[in-house]
């Protein structure tokens, strides 16, 4: 049994103010595999108040300064990658291989991209030609409480610590009380790092607790938050009384829409980038909607792919899926699934209860239902499992309304070979991202939605900027 109980605040690692463990459960097994220590308040105050000490200084380095730091920590990160991985793979159920390439390589990527992108930031710019005089400086917002999910830890975590300590903020980390290894992991290489002391600080707890207790705090500048649009509410009315900065990437229910032209590989690539991690991604492609004239050969190809999916334990090598993280999750899904049966939706791959040979461990079979109509619950609700559900349109006209029909708004996608035809619906589609023909948003590009999927963005130079206060000044003397 993994014991870490001790939090990360002003450098040093401490014991918690009162003792209250949390068992970390190995979703391969339904065994505990930690323990850690849940917050309290005083915890909270301690962290937050080595956070707030370490802003005045640390917001005065030098850019140069900043990034010579989050460079030995990039290095730092890949020596320990293994680590990291199995460190992944043990707590959210994400298989060893999948953990070392993407779950690891996804926190390495965002490193390096900050790394890039921020050398060539200014902090301090001209307004324009027309106001030689005028300066806009682009100041640290302060101290930022970080409220990162279980589904990708270090994607979460990079994406906010990085860009935080790019822009010269403070911080204090709450990961997910689910996958915490990961995240003290990663505070053991902040300190190897030698960031001064307050500026990064992990305290371990719930969202009823140290996330309430870190969204309420008068000294919290800011919240950022990745997980649930249900708990990015709470977040957001628990922190109205301060009037702190809430920025939120929550959930989604991504359309992917294929027309009659797609190219061969779209409904397979489709349904395996809805299974990816488990299904547990809120930009996933979880409604397939399919124009009429290739619907039927989409859903027997759709079937045939998710039943050619494997499902097994996460420290076994190969290209497999692994369990859900835990017991509430896999039962939101079977009960999903029921419900899709239930409500007339076509069952053509998968359904409840486990795959064949695996009687423990949260493992979800992957589902496919055909026939759905896009006010099923299904379609509705982000499943947060291997679930797919497609859906019949026969216009362009009819398949961006069903796309957009939807109360998220993360990431859609389109599958068309005629160019002016995918321009037209990236245009019109209402999301924060849009990916068509399975090619990747590029290294920089900003992550993040609209509508109940958020109102941040996570990523490259907009990553840095959502840390950040605009100051306008006039007056100014160039060359001083």
């Amino acid at each position: 049994m993994i014991e870490k109980r001790q939090f990360y605040i002003s450098g040093e690692w401490v014991n918690p103010a009162a003792s209250q463990d949390h068992n970390v459960i190995d979703p391969s097994t339904e065994e505990p595999c930690a323990v850690i220590s849940l917050g309290g308040q005083a915890d909270t105050d301690a962290a937050v108040a080595a956070a707030k000490a370490a802003f005045p200084a640390w917001k005065r380095t030098s850019k140069d300064e900043r990034l010579a730091l989050v460079e030995k920590l990039y290095d730092i990160y890949k020596s320990r990658a293994e680590d990291m991985a199995q460190a992944i793979s043990l707590e959210m159920g994400a298989p060893i291989d999948m953990a070392r390439q993407s779950q690891v390589g996804a926190g390495m990527g965002h490193i390096k991209a900050f790394l890039t992108v921020a050398r060539d930031f200014e902090f301090i710019e001209p307004l324009g030609d027309h106001a030689p005089n005028d300066r806009i400086i682009h100041d640290p917002i302060g101290v930022v409480a970080m409220i990162t999910p279980w589904n990708w830890p270090m994607n979460q975590v990079t994406l906010k610590v990085i860009a935080g300590l790019v822009a010269g903020c403070t911080m204090v980390l709450k990961p997910s009380e689910e996958s915490p290894l990961s995240s003290l992991l990663f505070a053991e290489m902040m300190d190897e790092a030698g960031f001064p002391e307050g500026v990064f600080n992990l305290v371990n707890g719930d969202g009823a607790g140290v996330g309430t207790q870190l969204s309420t705090h008068p000294d919290v500048d800011m919240v950022s938050f990745t997980g649930s649009s249900r708990a990015g509410k709470l977040i957001s009315k628990a922190a109205a009384d301060t009037l702190k900065r809430v920025s939120l990437e929550l959930g989604g229910k991504g359309a992917n829409l294929i027309f009659a032209d797609a190219d061969d590989n779209a409904v397979k690539r489709g349904v395996l980038h809805c299974m990816n991690n488990s299904g547990q991604s809120c930009n996933a492609p979880t409604r397939m909607l399919v124009q009429r004239e290739v619907y039927d050969q989409a859903v027997e190809t759709a079937a045939e792919v998710a039943k050619s999916v494997k499902v097994g334990p996460a420290s076994e090598a190969g290209q497999h899926i692994g369990p859900v993280v835990n017991e509430v999750q896999f039962n939101k899904i079977q009960d999903l699934i029921q419900k899709g049966i239930d409500e007339g939706a076509r069952l053509v791959a998968g359904g409840t209860g486990r795959p064949d040979g695996l009687n423990r461990g949260f493992y979800v079979k992957p589902t496919v239902f055909a026939d759905v109509h896009n006010d099923m619950t299904i379609a509705r609700e982000e499943i947060f499992g291997p679930v797919l559900s497609i859906i019949p349109f026969d216009t362009e006209e009819d398949g961006l309304a069903i796309a957009n029909d939807t109360p998220y708004g993360l990431t859609n996608y389109v599958q068309t070979q005629d160019g002016a035809r995918a321009n037209r619906c990236a245009v019109e589609l209402r999301s924060g991202m849009v990916e068509m023909n399975g090619q990747s948003r590029g290294m920089g590009s900003p992550f993040g939605g609209m509508k109940q999927s958020g109102n941040g963005r996570e990523g490259g130079k907009w990553g840095i900027e959502d840390f950040l206060e605009v100051k306008a000044v006039s007056g100014w003397t160039p060359g001083a």
